[in-house]
C-alpha cells in the first residue's frame, strides 16, 4: 500500500518537477542550503529585471519552480546521498528524461537532465552533482524554457554546468556599434 501511495504522489507532480525527497542538515553541522522559489516569487523577480534585459524577464516569466538543495557531505550522510543521487538519475532515465551532460572526474559526478515538452521547449531541468566528499547538489527547474535559453538560465541562476551549454542569448555590442 505504501508503494502505491508513494507512486500516486509522484505521478501528480507537474511535468518537469522532480521529487528529490526531504533533506536534513549534516550531523557534523556542515553546509546546508535549501531554496524553493515558486512562480509568484519568480514573477516578482521578473518585474525587477532591467528594461534592456527583456530576454531575462521573459525567461523568468516562463519558470514555475526553482528548487536548490546543497548538502555538505560527512560520514553520516555521504553514502545515503550518493545512493539517492544514483536512484534519482535512474528514475529520470526511466521517466524519459534525457541526460544531456555527464561529467565525471575523480570523485566528482555531474549530471544534467532535461524533460522536453514536445520538440520546442524544456519542461524541466534537473542538475545532480556529487562533489567528492565535499557536497551534494540537487537542482530542479520547472517551466516552459526554450532550449536556446538554457545557458541564459544557468547564467541568471548561477548554475555553472548550465552556463557551459552555450553562449547566453544576449546582445553584445560589436565593434561597429561602439
Amino acid at each position: 500500500a505504501f508503494a502505491l501511495t508513494a507512486r500516486s504522489g509522484a505521478e501528480s507532480l507537474p511535468p518537469g518537477e522532480v521529487d528529490f525527497g526531504e533533506f536534513s542538515p549534516p550531523s557534523s553541522g556542515g553546509e546546508f542550503v535549501e531554496v524553493n522559489l515558486g512562480s509568484n516569487l519568480i514573477s516578482l523577480a521578473a518585474h525587477f529585471a532591467p528594461k534592456e534585459q527583456k530576454e531575462v524577464a521573459s525567461l523568468l516569466n516562463s519558470l514555475q519552480l526553482v528548487r536548490v538543495n546543497v548538502i555538505g557531505l560527512d560520514d553520516g550522510n555521504r553514502d545515503e546521498l550518493k545512493n539517492r543521487a544514483q536512484k534519482i538519475q535512474q528514475h529520470l532515465k526511466a521517466e524519459g528524461w534525457e541526460r544531456i551532460v555527464t561529467a565525471k572526474k575523480k570523485d566528482q559526478d555531474v549530471g544534467i537532465h532535461i524533460k522536453m515538452r514536445g520538440t520546442n521547449s524544456v519542461a524541466g531541468v534537473a542538475v545532480i552533482v556529487i562533489d567528492g566528499d565535499h557536497q551534494a547538489v540537487f537542482i530542479n527547474i520547472v517551466g516552459d524554457v526554450k532550449p536556446e535559453q538554457l545557458a541564459l538560465l544557468g547564467e541568471q541562476l548561477n548554475i555553472d554546468p548550465l552556463k557551459k551549454l552555450g553562449p547566453p542569448n544576449r546582445k553584445e555590442k560589436s565593434e561597429t556599434d561602439k
